[in-house]
């Protein structure tokens, strides 16, 4: 058996001599070609014959080197290729890998890791392993360091500053749920035991990574954001670093706005930087510990603002009231719980669903036209079983927006609240629908609008919040939306508040029905009268008198703008049996391709 050069290089080994007899796999000699060793092994037992390669010698590809002849006695070596070792055999490189990475984890920073379980917190990589689905987070950047090295040491930094205070990469979340291509998500989150969760050099450029990603392959993102802002500590720069406001990652996470979804999860004081990131997100899920603003105790201190304990600036009851946090939660483990949830609208529809007994929904909303009721149980009870997922429920009480199911298919569902304001639509009520609505036809999501308002709020009061800009922003947001609007009237439908809920008009819906509670107008009956009739109403002396004439007015408007009535003009599509509501909704939904990305950007606000 002729062996031959398997390239072109030049002999630096011969470990054979003539006549010796080898074995399988041994090695007969080395040649080196451009800075790389390649061993010649003998492919079975024999004896060395025709040996012609010297030590020094350059050699051509295919000259001939050695002959072997079979036969030999020599015992067979290892079936394992030359210069490896059994899989689980010990390795120097690998081992310092492996080491570095250990080092990192949970497991090694026992005294850090107790100290956050002292404050009844978890880790972050406690938290990551809870959202991702089981050994699917594959991690990016684990063996960073902080940019501290002109000033500490490596072991030093090893020890304090794993991952740089940002543990990240992609994993599948929901994926027991959905086809796996649509449940693979960048996951983020600082780790507080690390520099308090701070921003450092590194892991802004880990961030930048990961947004890249997710822009690249339309990943949604959650972030874990607990942590103070910008680090000054990093000092390997500071020779080339200034202002550090070419920091690109705020631009790359907001630019993501309306293209992926965008979860943004809060525990414990998050300020600065860290808030921004938060506040960029398109809904924000914080736990009663939460803290959040744009500078920390030090920061508003430096700006001559007085001294104020963590505690004190942006508490969960205050970002909870004034909307900034959209999900109030117990603790981290609730709000990995709803991330996965509010997830799961823009990852598809279920095929395992149950509903409430519908007929109930004849009973929820009063025979009594001026009676007050709580217009949430309609919600809950037409939507499949534990599918709704309320936003921003503190905030704006006379509007609610809520994420449901129906037959397992998502929507996105705003309605008024008759417990506020009667149902009037205020400024903080129409932000608030208004950015929920651009938040479903970003990701495709239809709108269910319940309708029972008596218009836009009026009056002084209302005008200092500025109700014309505002409640302008309904019909404006409205107008551009991708996604149809199904409009279901539960009571009152009144003025430009009702033409509001439909999307602009009645007809602007793909279908606007009502229940038989149903009244329309382009005012409330009981202002129309007085104010249209105010004359004829003066005019009659006697106080019992003048309350019955109105009174039988109002009957009148009412007889007229009842929901029957109305449906005989067709200025709506139907007056039906509550019962028929999902019904209608389904029959609209089916065969939808929902569009994602339908936005430059979803609103912040």
């Amino acid at each position: 058996m002729d062996i031959k050069a398997p390239v072109q290089g030049t002999i630096i080994k011969v470990m054979a001599d003539e006549g010796e007899a080898v074995s399988a796999g041994q090695v007969l000699l080395v040649i080196e070609a451009m800075k790389m060793q390649h061993q010649i092994t003998a492919p079975v037992a024999a004896t060395v014959r025709s040996l012609r390669a010297l030590p020094g010698h350059m050699v051509d590809q295919g000259v001939h080197l050695l002959t072997l002849e079979r036969g030999s006695t020599a015992e067979s070596r290892s079936e394992m290729e030359p210069g490896r070792r059994a899989p689980d055999g010990p390795r120097a490189d690998l081992a310092e890998v492996m080491t570095r990475k250990a080092a990192g984890l949970d497991a090694a920073r026992s005294a850090a890791v107790a100290r956050r379980h002292a404050r009844g917190r978890r880790t972050a990589r406690e938290n990551i392993a809870e959202l991702c689905d089981p050994g699917s987070f594959i991690e990016f950047g684990a063996l960073t360091l902080a940019a501290q090295r002109s000033r500490r040491t490596v072991q030093n930094l090893m020890a304090d500053t794993p991952a740089d205070g940002l543990v990240c990469g992609t994993a599948a979340i929901n994926g027991a749920h959905f086809q796996e291509a649509a449940t693979r998500c960048a996951v983020l989150a600082y780790d507080y035991t690390v520099l308090a969760g701070t921003q450092g050099f590194q892991n802004h450029r880990k961030t930048d990574r990961m947004l890249q990603l997710a822009a690249a392959e339309n990943l949604p993102v959650l972030f874990f954001t607990e942590g103070g802002g910008g680090r000054p500590g990093d000092t390997d720069l500071d020779q080339v670093i200034v202002s550090g406001l070419e920091c690109t990652s705020f631009a790359a996470l907001a630019a993501l706005s309306g293209q992926v979804p965008l979860v943004g999860i809060n525990t414990g004081r998050c300020f600065a930087g860290n808030a921004a990131f938060l506040g960029c997100c398109d809904v924000i899920i914080a736990t009663r510990g939460s803290n959040l603003g744009m500078g920390g105790p030090a920061m508003v201190e430096a700006g001559g603002l007085g001294a104020f304990a963590p505690e004190d600036i942006g508490p969960i009851e205050v970002q909870s009231a004034n909307g900034v946090v959209d999900i109030k939660v117990e603790d981290e483990a609730e709000a990995v719980r709803v991330a996965r949830q509010y997830l799961s609208f823009f990852q598809g529809a279920l095929s395992d669903w149950d509903c409430p007994d519908q007929r109930v929904l004849r009973t929820l909303i009063p025979e009594d036209r001026l009676q007050a009721y709580e217009v949430r149980g309609v919600l809950a009870g037409l939507v499949d079983c534990d599918s709704l997922l309320e936003l921003r429920a503190e905030f704006a009480p006379g509007m609610i927006t809520a994420l449901a199911r129906i037959e397992g298919r998502p929507l996105g569902i705003i309605a008024n609240n008759p417990l506020h304001l009667a149902g009037a639509i205020d400024s903080a009520g129409a932000d608030k629908a208004a950015r929920f609505m651009q938040l479903c036809d970003a990701f495709g999501l239809p709108v269910l609008s319940l309708c029972d308002t008596p218009g836009i709020m009026v009056g002084p009061q209302a005008e200092r919040s500025g109700t014309v800009r505002h409640a302008s922003r309904l019909f404006v947001i409205g107008a551009s939306l991708s996604v149809p609007i199904y409009c279901v009237v539960l009571r009152k439908a009144y003025g430009l508040g009702a033409q509001a809920m439909a999307g602009g008009h009645l007809k602007a819906s793909r279908f606007t029905v009502a229940c038989p509670t149903g009244e329309f107008g382009p005012m409330g009956l009981e202002g129309a009268v007085r104010l249209g009739f105010r004359r004829e109403l003066a005019a009659i002396q006697d106080p019992l008198a003048r309350q019955r004439q109105f009174a039988q007015m109002v009957e009148l408007l009412y007889q007229r703008g009842k929901a029957l009535n109305v449906a005989t003009h067709f200025e709506i599509d139907d007056v039906i049996d509550p019962v028929e509501t999902r019904t209608w909704i389904v029959a609209a939904m089916a065969g939808r391709k929902p569009r994602v990305g339908n936005r430059p950007c979803i609103d912040p606000w």
